[in-house]
């Protein structure tokens, strides 16, 4: 990738935070409770990297899902460890490839702590695929005025001639 002097990039200073340090089947465990609970700093990242489409504008909310979900975890450790663990290692060992077909009483056990404990109800099936409106305080950022090239080529007229193509249309299967 090139870039020009004008381009800022972040320090390292900026980009440092905290890693969730989880294996696969730890995030797996934890992820349909993990999405209730971070659900506002979710979406509040995912709407900042659409409508920015520049990473390093949205580094302040991808830093707050981090904390959100390191909070998540160590809220977890300290209410529901032993059924959060179980739940994982079920995850882990029963399958090849981390089904939870096999899973789903140590699952129960672990959705009733975590109703219980943390107040966090398991999301029903669908529950992330549903569309919302996300409410934000963030401003909209300003669309950026389309690039005019004083050298460029102009554009026919209307009333200019259109010859048919010589050899017919690329696009046989349209008919008129």
């Amino acid at each position: 990738m090139v870039l020009t002097a004008d381009v800022h990039l972040p320090e390292d200073s900026e980009l440092t935070v905290s890693e969730v340090h989880l294996s696969s089947s730890t995030l797996i465990a934890g992820s349909f409770h993990l999405g209730k609970y971070c659900e506002q700093a979710n979406n509040e990242y995912m709407l900042c990297r659409l409508e920015e489409n520049d990473p390093r504008k949205c580094i302040k909310e991808g830093k707050a899902v981090t904390a959100c979900t390191m909070e998540f975890f160590r809220k977890v450790k300290n209410s529901c460890l032993n059924e959060f663990n179980q739940y994982s290692n079920c995850i882990d060992k029963s399958s090849g490839d981390f089904s939870l077909r096999q899973c789903r009483n140590t699952q129960a056990v672990f959705d009733k702590c975590a109703l219980d404990k943390l107040n966090i109800e398991r999301p029903a099936f669908g529950y992330f695929t549903e569309a919302r409106v996300h409410d934000t305080k963030r401003p909209k950022p300003l669309e950026e005025p389309k690039a005019v090239y004083p050298d460029s080529t102009p554009e026919l007229p209307e009333n200019a001639e259109k010859k048919p193509a010589r050899f017919g249309s690329r696009f046989y299967w349209m008919t008129e």
